[in-house]
């Protein structure tokens, strides 16, 4: 089981692309080195590094090399990002898809190709580093399409399966030899409104990705310390491989954290050693990516307040004690045994139960799902 950070630079957030310090990177990789990670998850911004639909900035891909080889330095693999896209409540789409150059991302042929572009260019500059392991098409893209934003680039699922294709695609022709693949927060698990499915999750790229947050509702309705609470990265696992059609796919939980909205720092050990050893006993289970290596820094203003306080790392550099938690969390899993494979079974027939609503906190089927899960350990989930 791999274990790593989403990495959030310490001096300037993801803005640090424009005042790039490769001794800044160095210092953060050291740090996240203590916590015993083996892998950071990388966020080129995409507006910088695309300014134009013609041209992909060479000065940034020289940036990116950079961190690659600062990672490599330490022993990190690296897993890049390309549409970033959708960042701390923050949207950061290049100029030429929005106002007076407004396009739909996912259907505007001359959007989607410049896309391909920049993915395809990425992934070749990726490729050529032996520590890195991944790309994905973008940071939880499928917000743009959700009923919920601002300014909606709306898709069909079809539509969106034509993109995927066409963005996965791009990925394998830059970098054949590494895993291509695309993330969604959780309402392609939850909300029947979303494009983006749950099918796409689990058959398209080369792994499911999982994005557990537990202020999605969880623990509002059920509570810091409850066991759904703990137990929901987990049971998104579980979702991923119920649609799955191959049964040797491996899935990433690529974010999760422990946010101070929902959670008092009271609840925060326990919600992380609880997380993460129903989430080591999954069964091909590929990683935890912890979001995020490093606090937001208070001199970057207008960031949600829970944004400030997520890193494993302070905005001094110094491990925090959540950070301490997560690395020995992560140690003790490692060292388990892997549990016997569950041979409790619930059938999941998706319109019987009403559709993804039904999968959502609250729903009829999670209801179901957790008392099991709770009384005899998490079950398998096979579709019917």
């Amino acid at each position: 089981m791999r274990f790593g950070v989403n990495y959030t630079p310490r001096v300037g957030w993801f803005h640090h692309w424009v005042d790039f310090d490769a001794g800044e990177v160095a210092r953060d990789f050291d740090a996240i080195c203590e916590l015993g990670a083996d892998h950071v998850r990388v966020f080129p911004l995409w507006p910088i590094f695309q300014p134009n639909p013609a041209v992909v900035s060479a000065a940034a891909l020289r940036h990116l090399d950079r961190v690659i080889e600062l990672a490599a330095e330490r022993g990190l693999d690296v897993a890049v990002d390309g549409l970033q896209g959708h960042l701390s409540s923050f949207d950061l789409l290049p100029s030429w898809l929005v106002t007076w150059h407004e396009r739909n991302m996912f259907t505007d042929e001359d959007a989607v190709a410049a896309t391909a572009l920049y993915l395809e260019t990425l992934a070749r500059t990726v490729a050529a580093h032996p520590n890195a392991f991944a790309v994905t098409v973008g940071n939880e893209v499928n917000q743009f399409t959700g009923t919920v934003h601002p300014s909606p680039h709306p898709s069909t699922s079809a539509q969106v399966t034509a993109w995927l294709d066409r963005m996965l695609g791009a990925i394998r022709a830059g970098a054949p030899d590494l895993l291509a693949l695309h993330a969604c927060y959780d309402a392609s698990w939850y909300d029947d409104t979303q494009p983006f499915t749950l099918d796409h999750v689990a058959r398209q790229g080369d792994l499911s990705v999982v994005h557990s947050w537990v202020f999605n509702g969880t623990a509002q309705k059920y509570g810091a310390d409850s066991f759904e609470t703990r137990a929901h990265a987990r049971y998104m696992v579980e979702l991923a491989r119920a649609f799955q059609t191959d049964p040797e796919r491996e899935v990433w939980a690529q974010e999760l954290g422990a946010p101070r909205n929902v959670l008092p720092a009271e609840s925060v050990p326990d919600f992380i050693d609880g997380t993460v050893e129903q989430l080591a006993a999954a069964p091909d289970l590929f990683g935890i990516t912890w979001w995020c290596s490093h606090d937001v820094g208070r001199g970057m203003s207008d960031f949600p307040e829970v944004e400030y306080d997520l890193g494993l790392i302070d905005e001094h550099g110094r491990i925090k004690p959540e950070g301490r938690r997560v690395r020995d969390a992560v140690a003790a899993a490692r060292k388990a045994e892997a549990p016997p494979a569950a041979d409790d079974v619930i059938d999941l027939n998706l319109a019987a139960v009403g559709g993804r609503d039904a999968l959502g906190p609250g729903g009829g089927f999670w209801t179901t799902y957790m008392d099991r899960a709770r009384n005899g350990g998490h079950p398998r989930i096979r579709l019917i």
